[in-house]
This record gives C-alpha cells, structure tokens and sequence, in this order.
C-alpha cells in the first residue's frame, strides 16, 4: 500500500524520535524522575513571558478574523517588514518585506526552497555530522544527498574534501551553525573560505550553486561567541530561521525564510517559493504567531540556563574520562563512545540514560546528549554517568594519560 520511497523512511524512523518514544514508556515504568533522557532537542527554558502576553495581547486587541484568517501566502506584510528590519538593524544586511517569506519552522523553510530549486537528479552537499533529517527533505524532491566526511578533531568542515565533491550535478550546499550536533560555530574565516570554493566552481561550470544556511540555534552561542551571519559571504545564499529555539517554541513550527535580492533571478525565486509554500501544504505560517513575533523580536529566552547545564554536563563527562570538544553553541554535547555508538547507546539505556548514536548524523564512534534539559535531570544523571565511565574504564584510562 504504502509508496516504495516511503519504505526506507519507515525502516529507518529517526533514532531521535524513536529513543524519545522509548523514553516516555520508561518513564511509565520507573518514574520520569529515574530515567535521564536527552534524546530530543526539546527545549526545558520556557518561552519569555513576552511571548505569552503577546497571545493573550493579540486575541484582546486584534480583530478575530484578521488574526485567525488566511493572508498572502508568503505571510503578513508588516511581519515580514518587521522581520527585515530587525534583521537589517543587528546585521546591517538590506533586506524588505519581500525578501521575507513566513514559513511552519526552519523545516518547512529549507522545504520549501529544495522544491523550488531541485530537479531530479540535483546533488545537494551537506557536512557530517549533520541533522538527519536533511536527506529526507533532499529525497522528498529526488535531489542526491553528497556528503562530505567529518573531520573529528576540530568538527569544522573539511574545506578540501568539499571541493572536491562539488561537480557540475552541484546544485546547493547546507550548512548549520551553529550546529547540531557538535555545538560548533561557524568562523567568518571558514564562511569566506566556503564562499571562495563555490564562487570558483560556480563558475567552472557556468551555473548558480546555492548556500543554505539552516539556523534554529543562531541565538545560542555561549562565552560572547559571535555567529556571522551569512549571506554577506556569498552572493546565493538563503537562510532558513525558526523560533523553536530562541523563544522555545518547537510546536508551534514558526520561522522565516530569507531570500535576498543578490540570489540569481531573485524575483522568480521568491515567487516560486511562495508557491511552493503553498503546493506543499503549508499555504501560509500559522497567523497567530506570526502576529506574536512581530511582537517580541527582540525577546530570547534564559541563556544562562543552558550555559549552567552546558558547564556542569561537560565538567563531569570529562572528570569522568569521556572525549568531547566543548560546544560554542545550540545545547548538544558530541561525545566519543568508548566502543560502537550503538551498542553504548544500548549499555546507556540500561542505566536509563538516553542518548542518540552518532551514527545517525553520518558519524559513527560518537553519541549526541541533548543537555536542553532541566538542570536537576543532569544532577540526578551524574551517577549514571559515572558508573557507565567507570564500567568501560575511562577513568582510569584518563589517569594513566595523565
């Protein structure tokens, strides 16, 4: 019954939902309280109380029918402007209301510009680790995912390995900093350095070659860590935003995407994606919150709160004898296992502690931990930890360097 493209998709359901569907049922065996679970970047921080009086604001102040009506598909105009504008005020880029196209999260954004640009056949580069869901959203317009192997010591990509896999069948590149899963940010040098390989092979081969740039976790950079923002680097670039994490709000799937007019044939492209944000589904981004980030732009949720957790989860692991480089960004620690990442995976969820294999973002040998949870459940973890460390013997291992 189903389709053949659907059967892979099936057999292979996202390791990430799948520990988070198994967390839930031990937690109705054991008590939420005794089972750690960091397997979904599902936010802990509450979205600012700015974001709830907006709500409680608009439905009091709006009228009805405009608030919870259908608008152009590209989203409200003076969202969109407000959107532009707050992006030219903290980046001093130049874009209008038109460059703005609302759309149901970061996801749906890069949906929806892969359908606009992809023809069968069409190769789109990403670097690993990367979020596993970027095959998926390739293969839904039967693009050809390209990936570029990970260098495991710095996690920044590997600028050499990436020339050479760009070819005339090149037709975009994904990035995401700062990035999920490695916590990694991005330097301007390494974005000029990106730029400079697809400004060349753009024209080698007579065609445009598009930047995207995925950034649910552009507010999230820790010790004033700087996230450049990215299309003053490259003439094509696009940028898929969400809010799921900067206001903590993953379910009600609201972001943007930025379509600048330096793209080639930039009047046609967003007029294609606005289409597309319609052909796929979505016909527009959901009307309520649209009218609720006009009005909290300049909110963010408690930083802070993740940095504490980001400080004691990496102090410990590393006490304990684990390998990791320490995260500039998002709220996920990359961790070494100490044997195949899937079979720690299985020895950590007998001590009830979730994690997701680092095979899964095409970068075996490592495990990703979610640490966007409440700083007790990290306290409470700590044991486990240490009694998995001490079961592979990392501690003493870590002595015996020493």
């Amino acid at each position: 019954m189903i389709a053949d493209k659907m059967r892979p998709l099936v057999e292979n359901n996202s390791a990430i939902r799948a520990m988070f569907e198994e967390g839930k049922k031990m937690a109705l065996l054991y008590g939420r309280e005794n089972v750690y679970d960091f397997s979904l970047g599902n936010p802990n921080v509450p979205a600012p109380k700015a974001v709830n009086q907006a709500i409680l604001d608009i439905i009091k102040e709006e009228e009805t029918t405009f608030v919870h009506g259908y608008m152009s598909n590209a989203g409200y105009e003076d969202v969109r402007a407000a959107v532009a504008g707050s992006l030219n005020r903290r980046f001093g880029t130049h874009f209008h209301l038109e460059n703005i196209l609302m759309t149901v999260g970061a996801a749906s954004g890069m949906n929806v510009i892969l359908k606009t640009i992809l023809d069968p056949g069409d190769e789109v580069v990403v670097f690993a680790p990367y979020f596993m869901e970027y095959g998926s959203y390739v293969r839904n317009y039967d693009g050809v995912l390209v990936v570029v192997p990970p260098d495991t010591k710095t996690f920044y990509p590997d600028l050499e390995e990436f020339e050479r896999r760009i070819t005339k069948k090149t037709k975009a590149v994904i990035i995401n900093t700062p990035n999920n899963p490695t916590g990694v940010i991005y330097s301007s040098g390494t974005l000029e350095k990106i730029a400079g390989i697809m400004e060349k092979k753009e024209k080698e081969y007579g065609k445009s070659i598009v930047l995207i740039s995925d950034e649910p976790y552009r507010e999230l950079a820790y010790d004033g860590a700087e996230v450049p923002y990215v299309t003053p680097f490259y003439h094509n670039t696009f940028v898929c935003y969400s809010y799921s994490k900067s206001l903590s709000l993953p379910g009600e799937r609201i972001g943007y995407l930025v379509i600048p007019d330096e793209v080639d044939d930039s009047q046609k492209v967003i007029a294609a994606a606005t289409i597309s944000n319609r052909v796929l589904g979505c016909v527009n981004a959901p009307s309520l919150m649209q009218r609720v980030i006009m009005r909290c732009l300049e909110e963010q949720v408690n930083l802070e709160a993740y940095n504490r957790n980001r400080e004691l989860l990496y102090n410990s692991l590393k006490e304990y004898g684990f390998e990791c480089i320490k995260p500039e960004g998002a709220f996920y620690l990359f961790v070494k296992a100490p044997v195949d990442d899937k079979e720690f995976c299985g020895y950590c969820k007998e001590h009830r502690v979730l994690l997701v294999p680092g095979s899964s973002f095409a970068c075996p040998g490592y495990v990703r931990i979610a640490y966007c949870v409440s700083y007790d459940q990290i306290v409470r973890s700590l044991p486990a930890f240490k009694k998995i460390a001490e079961a592979y013997g990392l501690m003493e291992r870590k002595e015996g360097a020493e």
